[in-house]
């Protein structure tokens, strides 16, 4: 059985997979100033409660957009969970070609998306990851990853609102009455949710005007589904994909 872990900003997700069905699966707030005994600990109780033990772990694969978390957890699969992890970095067979400027830049959880995408549903296609940051990107019909966009995540831009602004409050992200908000909150939610879809279709528009009309909408993501709800733009929702991409890089790698 194989432990997928894909450290982000935000949360970390777990995944075990059996061959290629994804079973118990985990979505975890990132505690930066946890330290390998604690992680190591967490892991063990999170086996405990899917009734697996360590026998039942064969392999561990890991992707981190956090640095200062990869070497604590690398360390906590080494002493509590007797695995030495595979790394998402350069140097790693993936089976898709990178022409980014820079593709020692790109982000791990983007290339496990970029790999599951075209191993589960191929190009042409624009990947949507709904993270600490919203990130778009392009991948061709051949799977070479072109690159993509950038901008600042829906929990992030809340909490920007919030931090910034004396007198907007801290909301929950959910679909308010009507896009015309009649009160702070609901004009805040209307803002961010429907704001971020109109953005959502608009960069999908211009994404299909460079890599075709075939090409295919996936999104992930904590709230790729609150966001899919309110357009018709997304065609696939897959909110596991970069641990479906972990798993298939641990395949190609051994």
């Amino acid at each position: 059985m194989l432990l997928t872990i894909d450290i982000g900003n935000t949360n970390l997700t777990l995944g075990l997979y059996e061959g290629d069905k994804l079973g118990a699966h985990w979505r975890l707030a990132t505690d930066h100033n946890r330290m390998p005994d604690e992680y190591g600990l967490q892991f063990l109780g999170l086996l405990q409660n899917a009734e697996k033990s360590l026998k039942d772990i064969t392999g561990i694969s890991l992707a981190s957009v956090v640095p200062p978390l990869t070497g604590r957890v690398t360390q906590a699969c080494r002493e509590y969970l007797k695995q030495e992890p595979l790394v998402v970095d350069t140097g790693i067979k993936t089976g898709i070609k990178v022409r980014y400027e820079d593709p020692k830049a790109v982000g791990a959880d983007r290339i496990c998306d970029a790999v599951a995408v075209m191993r589960l549903f191929g190009g042409p296609a624009c990947v949507i990851d709904f993270g600490t940051a919203t990130t778009f990107n392009a991948l061709t019909k051949d799977g070479e990853y072109l690159g993509g966009a950038i901008t600042a995540g829906i929990n992030l831009a809340a909490e920007a609102l919030y931090t910034r602004a004396a007198k907007l409050p801290r909301i929950d992200l959910q679909t308010p009455p009507s896009v015309i908000g009649r009160n702070t909150v609901h004009a805040m939610q209307s803002g961010l949710l429907f704001g971020y879809v109109s953005m959502v279709e608009g960069m999908v528009t211009r994404f299909r005007s460079e890599l075709g009309s075939d090409m295919k909408v996936i999104a992930t993501g904590g709230l790729s589904e609150s966001v899919a709800k309110e357009t018709k733009v997304i065609d696939i929702i897959a909110p596991w994909l970069t641990l479906d991409g972990l798993r298939i890089i641990w395949e190609l790698n051994q």
